[in-house]
């Protein structure tokens, strides 16, 4: 039996807090894995869009995988379509379908604000958002989880998207401000998520506070960019996967190197490699997102599903294989 989650069915069965646990286990378990990652682009001929699909999620001790295809159209509202597929990792076995678009901005998103709290000034209780979409608002729905948020300052080039994110926000009990630029959202905040489809710096090195935090979530294709080089270069970097970020992400976008990296999220995650050096450094967390990622949210939210009794099953009725097929 396969079950089908859509938004609305995963929205009843996943909740933050489940979620932020799991992706925090995936990440130190992630370590132990010796199959990299990998990543697989096509661009679409007759649209502005692009195709992605994320070969096999593998992780210890979940007995499935999973396989994304991901279709991006940054002008559609959800700007993400596509599915998850589920698998038995034994039989292979479709265990459940389930939707792209919010399995990749709640895994994204909640592995963000785990990578924002753990980075981020211990102090820092305003947060500056560049990009007011899905993704930096699941990021804030974590991060008010893992730490107290008083206050949000917001820029996006579409002016109404930032005003209905500080509506929501404001209903929630945060103060919130929108401002015209990036480069305001930087000068007011130690502790600051860019979430865009950029393809130029938004941000510079003269423009971020001593000892600030930024979580780059948008350089995660090829030439996609929201921190120049020098900013970079100036900052302890923080990756999820030293060859994707060199492949695909803002390291290889900037010209620097693997070494330009001080580690990966999982080598803070387990307290190997500390966060930050001392209190006036910058950090930045820059990261492409990984197939576990979609496995670690994907078979919790399964395993919720099936509890709860939520999803659509049916099968799969398959002509039986005649003697001599291939």
């Amino acid at each position: 039996m396969t079950v089908l989650l859509d938004a609305t069915e995963l929205q009843r069965v996943v909740r933050p807090q489940d979620m932020l646990r799991a992706l925090r286990q995936g990440f130190v378990a992630a370590l132990g894995v010796q199959t990299a990652p990998q990543r697989v682009r096509q661009s679409l001929p007759t649209s502005a869009g692009s195709i992605a699909v994320l070969l096999p999620g593998l992780l210890p001790d979940i007995p499935a995988y999973t396989v994304k295809v991901n279709a991006k159209f940054p002008g559609s509202d959800p700007a993400i379509s596509g599915v998850v597929c589920l698998h038995d990792l034994e039989t292979g076995e479709l265990l459940a379908l389930l939707d792209s678009a919010f399995v990749t901005a709640w895994r994204t998103g909640l592995s963000a604000a785990l990578a924002t709290d753990l980075l981020s000034p211990a102090g820092a209780r305003t947060v500056g958002i560049v990009g007011a979409g899905a993704q930096a608002d699941m990021a804030l729905r974590g991060l008010t989880r893992l730490r107290t948020v008083e206050r949000l300052v917001i820029h996006d080039v579409d002016g109404e998207r930032a005003h209905r994110m500080a509506e929501v926000w404001q209903r929630a009990g945060l103060a919130c401000e929108v401002v015209g630029s990036a480069r305001e959202v930087a000068r007011t905040c130690d502790c600051i998520v860019t979430a865009t489809w950029s393809r130029r710096p938004l941000l510079h090195r003269p423009d971020v506070r001593p000892g600030a935090h930024i979580t780059s979530l948008g350089a995660d294709e090829p030439g996609k960019a929201e921190l120049d080089a020098g900013l970079l270069r100036h900052a302890r970097v923080i990756v999820d996967d030293l060859d994707l970020a060199m492949t695909a992400g803002a390291l290889g976008s900037a010209g620097l190197r693997r070494e330009d990296a001080a580690a990966v999220l999982g080598r803070v995650v387990d307290g190997t490699v500390p966060a930050r050096t001392d209190a006036g450094q910058v950090t930045v967390y820059t990261p492409v997102g990984l197939p576990w990622q979609d496995l670690a949210l994907s078979w919790a939210a399964y395993e919720a599903a099936l509890r709860d009794g939520v999803g659509v099953g049916f099968r799969f009725h398959a002509r039986p294989q005649d003697e001599g097929d291939a």
